[in-house]
């Protein structure tokens, strides 16, 4: 059976994202945001386990506009060199673009309730503090997000609750950025940190060189827990 996609319309065309439907006519909604392989066995994982505690969950192909489909996996080099090529290649203004179409357009599925979240890993991991800043989105996650030091002054527009999942020795999101991340944030109700000691970028991607089950339950739990208080 052919999984089930949602089309999404933008001023320069069309793309679409995966959909994981829960057992509830009816539910809020999850945005996941992928990482640099596109929306490949791991997002749509995700998608799935939202969809089982209860969640409209939708994966956008936000690399629609560089190619679209990408579906690679982190487990060869040349999967890893395309990857690389792909995020440089990367518009993350018209990224956001592309989730707030995404926003729009599941909160129109007739199994929305209208509430919508996201939640994001690595590249996406940033643009869903983007998605908290910049759209309509009534709660969102970051797992170590990459470059959000660079953003941190739109937390001034934060209106929404924020939860970040650091890993405290995260390759791409050097000590210094998680001081400024937190520095900023530290005074802004409704943002949610937590820091994982030990851990690498990616803790939490199933079957990835630095996955570690403990904590990418932990996150998970307290994800799923967050946005029960946020989404409903």
């Amino acid at each position: 059976m052919p999984a089930e996609t949602l089309p999404v319309t933008t001023p320069d065309g069309a793309f679409s994202a995966y959909v994981a439907r829960p057992p509830s006519p009816k539910a809020p909604a999850v945005v996941v945001i992928q990482e640099i392989f596109g929306v490949n066995a791991v997002m749509r994982g995700v998608c799935d386990d939202l969809a089982k505690a209860g969640y409209l969950a939708v994966c956008p192909d936000l690399f629609w506009r560089i190619e679209p489909g990408i579906d690679i996996t982190d487990q060869s080099e040349a999967e890893w060199k395309r990857a690389f090529e792909l995020y440089n290649a990367f518009d993350v203004e018209q990224g956001v673009e592309d989730i707030a179409a995404t926003i729009a357009a599941v909160r129109a599925d007739p199994g929305c309730s209208g509430k919508v979240g996201s939640v994001g890993f690595c590249l996406g991991g940033l643009l869903s503090f983007l998605t908290a800043t910049r759209t309509d989105a009534d709660a969102s996650v970051c797992f170590y997000g990459v470059g959000i030091e660079q953003f941190v002054a739109e937390a001034a527009t934060l209106a929404t609750p924020l939860m970040l999942n650091i890993a405290e020795e995260d390759q791409f999101v050097p000590k210094p950025a998680q001081e400024q991340i937190k520095a900023a944030l530290k005074n802004h109700t409704g943002v949610d940190i937590f820091s994982y000691p030990g851990r690498d970028h990616a803790f939490a991607r199933k079957g990835g060189e630095h996955y570690d089950a403990a904590d990418a339950a932990l996150a998970e739990a307290r994800t799923l827990d967050f946005f029960k208080q946020t989404l409903g």
